[in-house]
């Protein structure tokens, strides 16, 4: 048996970050993979699927040519070659992590991790013993039952991303950031998309006012979209799947070549036998505090593991956090602070959001002022030809600091940065008035409801 200071499972973004941080202040770190090296974000998820909706926006403007004063251009895809580009950048960026899980100050073990006892790992035939344990196995796809979807067959966002033939159809079930990234891409390079979401509108876990802008591009680019439904069951006519859903109290029907299954990812803690560490489970999901701890001290679980935020730079500093925390039990414990949880959707219009969102503040009877400005409105959004969306501020109702910023529209991804620094420092709408503005430019949009939102504080 092999004894390690730290053992962390799984060598993603969580993972990676946990083993570095404990690694740095010289712990013996143990990184246990069973591979593809690399990590969800880099081979399944942030790097491929961003670099694919770049295709899909170059072949967007593209069509978009005559709106310019430009002729007319005649835009085909190639899904094969999309997916060849992606391939190639996805190498390159899994190249340099497998690079750094075989630094030579870790000790890499490319095996299934099983828990034998809270302390003990079997690792393929290598059995080990670990002080502390790092859980950092990422996401699966979840499996949802539904009746005749199974006989039909489904594919998930994994699979869809290595596809070379266009589909001259796809029905996409979920109206969450896979399902509504991959909607959009596959229907701007050609193929005839159908969206099925299940509540009223689509990201149901955001403000329904940062929703509507992306259901109205969708529909004018093509994308039939279908929200507040209840799915019955799968049929085949033919060669094609035919979802049967309630919508607006009837029972209809919408059929395509192949379907996407993106009603959400869950922990991918199978395997693991969490029951032999005694560690907690709930719903599918590790339960841990602020210090990433679960129930087992000396064990921790971050990223998708915990299933808190499933977002890659939270997912890092929760490592980061559980890395310190295994080998510093002599000094005060570090936490995960949420306040600046932030999420951004690479649809277009894309949407940006951190802090607060008006339904949780109504949830928890937190007090805000809120205030909110329109892209149809803007002088830069109009030049773009991009007027979808708004830009709206939540503060604190005696003190004016912000609380939750949230952006639907162009640039949302990049423009959210200002709002979260001046979060940081717990910034006011005061200080981003008195912030320079530069114009015309799409960021100075988010002075104007900074502007409402003082005229209620004065």
């Amino acid at each position: 048996m092999v004894t390690h200071e730290v053992i962390v499972i799984g060598g993603g973004s969580a993972g990676y970050a946990a083993a570095r941080t404990a690694r740095d202040v010289g712990a013996d770190v143990a990184i246990i993979d069973h591979g593809p090296l690399g990590g969800l974000c880099i081979l399944r998820g942030c790097m491929p699927t961003k670099a694919i909706l770049r295709s899909a926006e170059v072949m967007a403007l593209m069509k978009r040519a005559p709106e310019f004063g430009l002729a007319p251009v005649t835009a085909q895809a190639d899904l094969s070659a999309i997916v060849d580009r992606k391939d190639r950048l996805v190498r390159e960026f899994a190249e340099d992590r497998i690079k750094a899980l075989h630094d030579p100050r870790f000790t890499l073990y490319q095996e299934r991790a099983v828990f034998r006892s809270p302390y003990d790992i079997q690792a393929g035939r290598h059995r080990l013993r670990a002080k502390r344990v790092i859980i950092a196995t990422g996401s699966i796809p979840s499996t949802i039952s539904i009746p005749g979807l199974e006989d039909v067959g489904y594919l998930t966002s994994d699979a869809l991303l290595d596809l070379r033939r266009l589909p001259e159809s796809l029905l996409v079930l979920g109206g969450g950031p896979v399902g509504l990234e991959l909607a959009q891409f596959y229907a701007r390079i050609g193929t005839h998309v159908t969206l099925i979401q299940r509540k009223p509108h689509v990201l149901s876990h955001l403000d329904e006012d940062l929703a509507r802008p992306v259901e109205a591009q969708f529909r004018e680019e093509g994308i039939a979209v279908y929200t507040d439904t209840r799915l019955i069951r799968f049929s085949r006519e033919g060669d094609r799947k035919v979802a049967h859903f309630i919508h607006d109290g009837q029972e209809k029907t919408a059929s395509g070549a192949l379907i996407l299954q993106a009603l959400g990812r869950r922990p991918n803690i199978d395997g693991l036998h969490l029951e032999a560490a005694q560690v907690d489970v709930k719903d599918g999901r590790i339960l841990v505090n602020e210090e990433m701890r679960t129930s087992q001290p000396h064990i921790f679980a971050v990223g998708d593991a915990n299933d808190l935020h499933d977002v890659v730079h939270v997912a890092i500093q929760q490592g980061e956090v559980a890395g310190h925390n295994a080998v510093h039990a002599d000094r005060p414990a570090r936490r995960v602070d949420d306040r600046l949880d932030a999420e951004v959707i690479f649809t277009a219009p894309q949407v940006a959001t951190v802090g607060l969102t008006e339904k949780h503040c109504r949830a928890q009877e937190i007090p805000y002022l809120a205030a909110s400005y329109p892209f149809s409105d803007h002088g830069k959004a109009m030049v773009l030809g991009e007027t979808h969306g708004l830009v709206k501020l939540l503060c604190r109702p005696r003190t004016g600091e912000l609380i939750g910023a949230h952006i639907a529209g162009p640039d949302a991804g990049e423009l959210i940065h200002e709002l979260l620094a001046v979060m940081y420092y717990h910034g006011t709408v005061h200080d981003v008035l008195r912030i320079p503005h530069y114009h015309p430019t799409l960021a100075e949009i988010v002075t104007y409801p900074a502007e409402a939102l003082a005229a209620q504080l004065a």
